[in-house]
């Protein structure tokens, strides 16, 4: 047990240098991280990675509250159609084998690096109505859809999806990338704690003391880091983190579908 819990520190707090470094995409390793280095099933490393995606990003969103770079209600539009998915998500992860869940949160991560790799920081104008806002009616159909789709994800493999929700806020809703990104912490906050509600309501049951070494460790780690984000090429680090993403996606795929 003793073992278990330092191996719990240590890659919790590694988890978190990376939310601190990079944000909430370093959080598409903790899953990974808790089956294949800590040896925990998936039905336990789902409700751990939402406990810890979920308070990084509660950490993570108070300074951008005080800043108001939250756009509200953009995070309830996808907030609310990203909750009830995540009960969506769960309940599919509870019925598909575990080997077809690994296979998907593998392509999940192929997505999210590719994502990392191409981000451009450039703003969509789709939804905005010259300089007097977001046209509200017409969004509704792209930012529905996404929230949906990032709820299930939530729900399913237990990661926040705000490699999707940031590119969807500013590449189709025109928003600006800094309020994006504390939109969609606010959005991983909520979609977190209602796949946590799910995951447990299921009967899923999570060790206290490794639960609470490797989400202490993680959010402790992350703020320590975040002090340090400024002075990093963060740039040069999220590409070598995207390529980090890569090699443990193809990892997952070899264990799950030829090591197994």
């Amino acid at each position: 047990m003793t073992l278990t819990i330092a191996l719990a520190l240590a890659a919790g707090a590694a988890i978190g240098v990376l939310l601190g470094l990079l944000g909430g995409g370093g959080s598409i390793l903790t899953v990974p991280v808790l089956v294949f280095a800590l040896g925990l099933d998936l039905d336990e490393a789902i409700p751990i990675s939402l406990i810890v995606v979920g308070a990084a990003s509660a950490v993570g969103a108070v300074p951008k509250i005080r800043a108001h770079l939250v756009q509200w209600r953009l995070a309830a539009v996808f907030a609310t159609a990203g909750i009830p998915a995540t009960f969506l998500g769960s309940a599919l992860g509870r019925q598909l084998p575990q080997t077809v869940v690994m296979v998907g949160f593998a392509m999940v991560m192929v997505v999210a690096g590719a994502r990392m790799l191409a981000d451009t920081g450039d703003t969509g104008t789709a939804c905005r109505v010259g300089n007097s806002g977001i046209n509200w009616r017409r969004c509704a159909s792209r930012s529905i859809p996404v929230g949906f789709a990032v709820g299930v994800m939530t729900g399913l493999f237990g990661v926040g999806g705000g490699f999707l929700i940031v590119p969807a806020l500013v590449l189709m809703l025109g928003v600006e990338m800094r309020i994006a990104v504390g939109t969609s912490l606010l959005v991983i906050v909520a979609n977190s704690a209602a796949g946590l509600v799910a995951q447990l309501g299921g009967g899923v049951t999570v060790d206290p003391a490794t639960t609470i070494g490797f989400a202490g460790a993680a959010i402790a780690a992350s703020l320590i880091a975040g002090r340090f984000g400024s002075r990093v090429d963060t740039r040069r680090l999220q590409h070598w983190f995207a390529y980090l993403v890569f090699a443990v996606a193809a990892y997952v795929l070899l264990d799950t579908l030829v090591l197994s």
